[in-house]
């Protein structure tokens, strides 16, 4: 079992500035930087603290490839709430991300199984360096739900119900969320090199105690973190359990 880097940042915005420097880190440190990309609320500042700095500072992101790490399937491809849609809205398009170099899975395929091996092996041969993460509720990483192997490789998968419920916000509600989609496995994910976990808000408190503290176990995925050789864990206060009351 391999020690994590924990960090408790004092709020979201500093939290973001923090994930933002390793990024840049990154990115300084090799001529081929390869990142993964994630969605949703918990990295949703961290992309706009990195278009800030694209935008203010000079940071470039003219030499990254990227690869998302899941999709919904089930939505059309024009539909606002695809992760590639996502991405490209709130990061890819306001920096200078060649978007040819932009990977998502085509969760319009007529054959599933199919794109997820393809997937896969683009995946795996291109060697991500960086793989930004958030945490599930119920412990989920990327869409890996509860009782995902350790071992498992980019695959469709069925969405557990409290994932549907977690992101019904986005639709009309929790039975307007795609029930499957694509997702990178557990092993594939734990092939990057360096991964880079955000978690934020009160209601990602019991996973990330039982991620970090808890056995592990695939009940609770995002536990295979300890498995890694090099994780980054950044919280916010209420993430980490330090909210008092009201907070």
């Amino acid at each position: 079992m391999n020690p994590v880097e924990l960090i408790v940042e004092g709020s979201t915005h500093s939290l973001a500035r923090r994930a933002a420097d390793v990024v840049q880190e990154y990115l300084g440190s090799t001529q081929d930087p390869v990142l993964g990309l994630a969605t949703g609320a918990s990295v949703r500042l961290l992309y706009r603290e990195l278009v800030r700095r694209h935008r203010q500072e000079g940071l470039s992101f003219s030499r990254v490839r990227a690869f998302l790490l899941d999709d919904y399937i089930g939505l059309g491809v024009e539909h606002s709430q695809c992760y590639g849609n996502l991405i490209e809205a709130e990061f890819v398009r306001h920096v200078d991300i060649d978007p040819e170099l932009l990977y998502v899975p085509d969760c319009g395929a007529a054959d599933p199984d199919l794109e997820c091996d393809r997937y896969d092996r683009l995946v795996t041969r291109a060697g991500v360096g960086l793989q930004v993460l958030g945490v599930g509720r119920n412990g989920h990483l990327a869409f890996n739900e509860p009782g995902s192997s350790f071992e498992s490789r980019t695959r469709v998968v069925r969405l557990a119900a409290a994932t549907r419920v977690d992101n019904a916000r986005y639709f009309g509600g929790p039975d307007q969320v795609p029930a499957l989609a694509i997702t990178q496995g557990m092993a594939t994910i734990r092939q990057a090199a360096h991964l880079l976990v955000l978690a934020t808000g009160p209601s990602k408190a019991d996973a990330v105690r039982a991620a970090l503290e808890g056995p592990i176990t695939s009940s609770v995925p995002a536990s295979a973190l300890r498995l890694h050789s090099r994780v980054t864990v950044l919280l916010d206060p209420s993430a980490a359990g330090l909210a008092g009351p009201g907070g």
